[in-house]
């Protein structure tokens, strides 16, 4: 991954791994078999332990607003690490590499898993729970994340637009998370009429 953040996928080579890793590059095909395998086993292992770090985090969460809380931490964690830069481009390369594209499926499947059970235990008490399928939820969040991320560097300072997206949401969720029980229930009835 240091490779990729340092000079990109289009300079990612055998030589240039083994040379940021101070090792022999015949270990990147003994290991791996090719490049491909290596960028590809180090997605998944990268992913699922920045992932760890934020499981006990979505496991705690009881709000919408706390969603956003820890969605907040990861994209600035994310972002700060370089991950952000590195999905972008395994993104980027997988259209024309199948093993790339299992590759960063399954990473965006590592966050995914650990987002679900979040949204469905919030959409078991919200009001707009029967409005929503928590696993088409979730994957709309992963990629409305992912994109909010891959169009962060297209956003130019001086631009009046320029806004947090995540900030946005955040009404609504203090919208949901705010709501009394009579307010749940006129909201619902509401919903079910449609």
């Amino acid at each position: 991954m240091q490779t990729i953040r340092e000079q990109g996928i289009a300079k990612l080579s055998a030589r240039t791994i083994a040379t940021t890793g101070g090792v022999n590059q015949a270990l990147v095909f003994y290991h791996f078999g090719t490049v491909d395998g290596l960028v590809a086993e180090a997605c998944r292992v990268t992913t699922a332990e920045r992932v760890d770090r934020y499981r006990d985090a979505l496991a705690s969460v009881t709000s919408f607003g706390a969603l956003l809380d820890v969605a907040d931490r990861v994209r600035a964690d994310e972002r700060e690490a370089g991950n952000v830069a590195v999905l972008a481009q395994v993104l980027a390369a997988s259209h024309g590499n199948p093993a790339l594209a299992a590759a960063a499926g399954e990473a965006i499947g590592l966050w995914s898993a650990a987002v679900r059970p979040a949204l469905q235990r919030l959409l078991e008490t919200s009001p707009v729970g029967e409005l929503f399928d928590a696993d088409v939820l979730t994957d709309l969040a992963s990629s409305a994340f992912v994109g909010i991320e891959l169009m962060e560097p297209t956003r130019t300072d001086d631009a009046s637009t320029v806004e947090d997206p995540l900030a946005r949401l955040r009404p609504v969720a203090e919208l949901l998370d705010g709501l009394g029980p009579i307010a749940r229930r006129a909201v619902r009835s509401v919903l079910r009429g449609r």
